[in-house]
């Protein structure tokens, strides 16, 4: 399935349960906003959207602390934690997903190469996350990956 449906099921479920969600982005710099507001209605349910592409944006916008960012890294389980639960803080929204990778072709190592995408998700009073090793295929490659993953994660959640 593509963005585009993944993104309209998602609003669909959103609207359904009345809830509203919040997106806080790094290596995807805003295309999951992107593609959830391209849909007609989306007002109903998005609440804002934060791109975090610096260390010090997530510590400014989402509250993500330096000392995590510090031990564990940007590309991160816990900073994908972080980020989650504090745009959810932040925008009042029931729902937010958080992404935050290293798309390429450049960044990676061998503890996080290249392709490796950390997703969070926070909702009722919980936060999980992810991890997914796309591969080095290529930055546009994994930026769109990571969006539709995150999509179709926040939909089985939902579902």
């Amino acid at each position: 399935m593509d963005s585009t449906a993944l993104a309209t099921r998602l609003i669909d479920l959103l609207k359904t349960q009345s809830k509203t969600i919040t997106t806080v982005e790094s290596c995807t710099g805003g295309l999951i906003a992107g593609a959830i507001t391209a849909i007609s209605g989306s007002s109903e349910v998005f609440e804002t959207g934060f791109v975090t592409y610096s260390n010090a944006a997530k510590t400014a916008l989402v509250g993500v602390p330096a000392t995590l960012l510090a031990q564990y890294g940007a590309v991160s389980e816990e900073v994908a934690f972080a980020m989650a639960k504090g745009a959810l803080q932040t925008a009042g929204a029931q729902f937010a997903l958080s992404v935050t990778g290293i798309a390429g072709p450049t960044g990676g190592s061998t503890e996080k190469p290249v392709g490796m995408v950390c997703f969070g998700l926070s909702h009722g009073g919980e936060t999980l996350t992810r991890t997914q090793k796309f591969g080095n295929i290529g930055r546009d490659a994994v930026r769109q990956k990571s969006v539709a993953y995150a999509l179709q994660w926040a939909i089985d959640t939902l579902s």
